[in-house]
């Protein structure tokens, strides 16, 4: 794997895997537009997705050294539906990762909930168990490939009335348990594969998805507040037009 390929991975994943607009799905997608692409391995992948989860914890970190027992219980809460999810249904739902039809579909949904993140709120409620819960349901229907894990849980969040500032914030810092979970079995599966020939490659891939993806919260955060998220919404449902029809 050159540099340059770690490179474009790197910033791939930085930016879809927090802008609200689906980094397995992109991934999918590239893999069938660029001549030649191909995953660079599992271990790869999780480098990648430790990077953003780098990025994650460094954002957030004032309010991560903060956390109150409370909170705790209320990330616990919103984990366990991403877990059981994973657990039972990841094998059967990988065929779907091939299916440009579906593929199309979902890059649509997630459109329209981006689209629905802008609309005005009812009505004012605070982050409880019940809501906790709910939007780790959204997290867990993003095993599907085009439906944004951030997207989804911010959509639910907002629609149920919880702050936005609060909802961008319990959103990534529910990602970290799901991202270190799976970094770390998967590092403990394939850590014999780690080559010296490779590790350079996996130093600037980690290093990209760190920078890009700290700046892409910084983005998502702005975008919420400013009642932008209708981009992304516009952005999604034109790419799921495309994808189901010209597949």
């Amino acid at each position: 794997m050159t540099l340059l390929i770690a490179i474009f991975l790197g910033i791939l994943q930085g930016l879809t895997e927090f802008l609200p607009i689906s980094s397995s799905g992109h991934l999918v997608l590239v893999q069938q537009i660029i001549p030649g692409f191909y995953q660079q391995g599992v271990l790869f992948d999780v480098i990648l997705h430790i990077g953003t989860l780098a990025a994650v914890l460094y954002f957030f970190r004032k309010k991560i050294f903060s956390l109150t027992p409370k909170y705790l219980s209320l990330l616990l809460v919103g984990t366990v539906p991403a877990v059981i999810m994973i657990f039972f249904f990841r094998q059967q739902l990988e065929g779907l990762y091939s299916n440009d039809r579906f593929l199309g579909i979902e890059f649509v949904i997630t459109g329209l909930m981006n689209l629905a993140v802008d609309l005005p709120q009812a009505n004012k409620e605070l982050l409880k168990i019940k809501s906790s819960f709910l939007i780790g349901i959204a997290q867990a229907l993003a095993i599907f490939p085009a439906i944004s894990r951030s997207g989804a849980t911010i959509f639910t969040g907002v629609r149920m009335g919880i702050d936005k500032k609060e909802v961008v914030e319990y959103s990534f810092i529910l990602s970290i348990p799901v991202i270190f979970g799976a970094g770390l079995i998967e590092i403990l599966t394939f850590r014999s594969s780690i080559s010296s020939a490779s590790t350079l490659s996996y130093l600037v891939g980690f290093l990209t998805s760190f920078i890009v993806g700290f700046f892409a919260i910084a983005v998502v955060v702005k975008f919420l507040q400013k009642r932008w998220f209708k981009y992304f919404g516009y952005y999604c449902i034109g790419l799921g037009v495309l994808t189901f029809f010209f597949n």
